[in-house]
């Protein structure tokens, strides 16, 4: 059997989170280990679907730019979870990535991946804030590391050359705060993948694009038995319509002056005389 599904990019996210939750190391860590996550949409999906909380998401791509949270809220950014409870580790992050064992697992998102498996994440506040600190930790620990990442993260060429061409003190002007890239080493998973993990079906993108808020979408076709089939299909169908994932005080974005923003660099929009001189107006 085969069928189309279609995912905007919100409810790709949903679907890799419910894949994420089903993962053999994603179990195992729930049953006898711990899981930390670091905030970002796709990761507060997944941690809606491991303990009902939303997270704190920081940096993100909107019309406007390159731009942070407006406020900095309660909302926990790092999390960890462990037999079943969570809490907020914004505060001791070092120390807790420092505890991480082999029953232990590391759950990221990702702003670029590229065809070849590689991942990197945007760094726009100095050292990457407190998740550019232990980044090298994770990785040099050898911690189970699941990189949570929609389809609309997939650029041309690779993510080596993305990281070179980026950089938070080499750029002049930009929409929104400059970024470096950092890069991040573990398992991919997209829609492709999720579909493939949450049922024994195989599975093709046919299509990218679409408009009414279905930007950055993605067509897939999923094919295998008729009950594998129908139970993904459905599946799609209960997530139709679901939007952004997140703390709702945190979606808010930065302006001129804004608590977040402070440590930012390069953006157009705090600066009065690069304002005038482009033509711009403050609502721009």
């Amino acid at each position: 059997m085969k069928a189309m599904i279609t995912l905007t990019v919100a409810e790709g996210k949903r679907l890799i989170a419910k894949a994420v939750t089903r993962m053999p190391e994603v179990i195992r860590a729930q049953q006898s280990g711990r899981i930390l996550l670091k905030g970002g949409t796709t990761v507060s999906a997944i941690a809606e679907e491991l303990v009902g909380v939303p997270m704190r998401i920081s940096g993100r791509i909107s019309p406007r730019g390159l731009k942070t949270a407006r406020a900095i809220c309660d909302a926990p950014h790092s999390m960890l979870i462990e037999a079943g409870r969570w809490r907020n580790v914004d505060g001791e992050l070092p120390e807790v990535v420092a505890s991480l064992g082999e029953d232990d697992v590391f759950v990221i998102g990702a702003n670029v991946i590229d065809a070849h498996g590689g991942a990197a994440m945007m760094a726009g506040s100095p050292l990457g804030g407190n998740p550019g600190k232990v980044m090298t930790g994770v990785m040099a620990e050898g911690i189970t590391t699941i990189v949570a990442a929609g389809l609309e993260k997939l650029i041309p060429g690779t993510v080596d050359q993305a990281v070179r061409a980026a950089g938070r003190k080499n750029v002049t002007l930009s929409m929104g705060m400059s970024v470096g890239l950092m890069p991040i080493f573990g398992q991919i998973v997209t829609e492709l993948e999720a579909t493939k993990l949450l049922a024994p079906v195989e599975c093709q993108i046919v299509g990218r694009g679409g408009v009414d808020g279905a930007e950055g979408g993605v067509a897939l076709m999923v094919s295998g038995r008729d009950d594998d089939v129908e139970s993904v299909f459905r599946l799609v169908l209960e997530l139709k319509g679901t939007g952004t994932s997140g703390a709702a005080e945190s979606l808010e974005e930065c302006e001129q002056a804004s608590r977040g923003c402070q440590g930012h660099r390069a953006c157009v929009y705090r600066s009065p005389q690069l304002i005038s001189r482009l033509g711009l107006t403050r609502s721009n």
